[in-house]
């Protein structure tokens, strides 16, 4: 069972890194025409909304928001498990044309967010594709970087970034857990 060895983000601060994204988002792409965010099942999805009304609480505008479900697109499937459980993926907008957010609670090695590019390329074209999440945690394998990053936490393989969200944990934090 895993230990938590430090909890690095609380409430304020995670709802101020997500303020800073939403900011960002906003100012890279002069306002919101054209922008969608699509979080990613299961954290990214709520962290996709709290920016969403980040936006609307800045700018007064309505970011569309939907959310994907990458199982399929995973380049390790098999260690994932043989039958991979299917969630819905809801984009209720066309992606074709639009500035495309992935939003993520942690990137780690890349490959959840090349699977997303995959995933939001079956749906259509977008003019751009751009990489939102709350925590970086380093050791990439592959060379994918986010746009907006709420902290960058420097981990060890051996340790774990749980990011806790209401929806799913009750409580909002970002805390590191170390495998026993």
């Amino acid at each position: 069972m895993p230990t938590v060895k430090a909890t690095l983000m609380e409430e304020a601060a995670i709802n101020r890194a997500v303020s800073r994204i939403a900011h960002e988002i906003i100012e890279r792409n002069d306002g919101t025409e054209d922008v969608v965010l699509i979080g990613i099942r299961r954290r990214g999805v709520p962290l996709a909304r709290m920016i969403a009304d980040q936006i609307a609480r800045f700018e007064g505008a309505q970011v569309p928001v939907g959310e994907i479900d990458i199982m399929l697109y995973r380049d390790d499937l098999t260690a994932v498990g043989d039958s991979p459980r299917v969630s819905n993926t809801r984009v209720p907008f066309s992606v074709t044309g639009k500035r495309a957010v992935i939003v993520d609670d942690v990137i780690y090695t890349g490959r959840t967010a090349r699977a997303a590019i995959e995933a939001i390329f079956a749906l259509g074209r977008p003019a751009m594709v751009q990489l939102a999440v709350l925590v970086d945690r380093g050791h990439r394998e592959l060379p994918i970087r986010a746009d907006y990053v709420g902290k960058n936490i420097p981990t060890s393989h051996s340790e774990v970034v749980a990011v806790q969200l209401p929806e799913y944990d009750g409580v909002t934090a970002v805390k590191i857990l170390t495998k026993d």
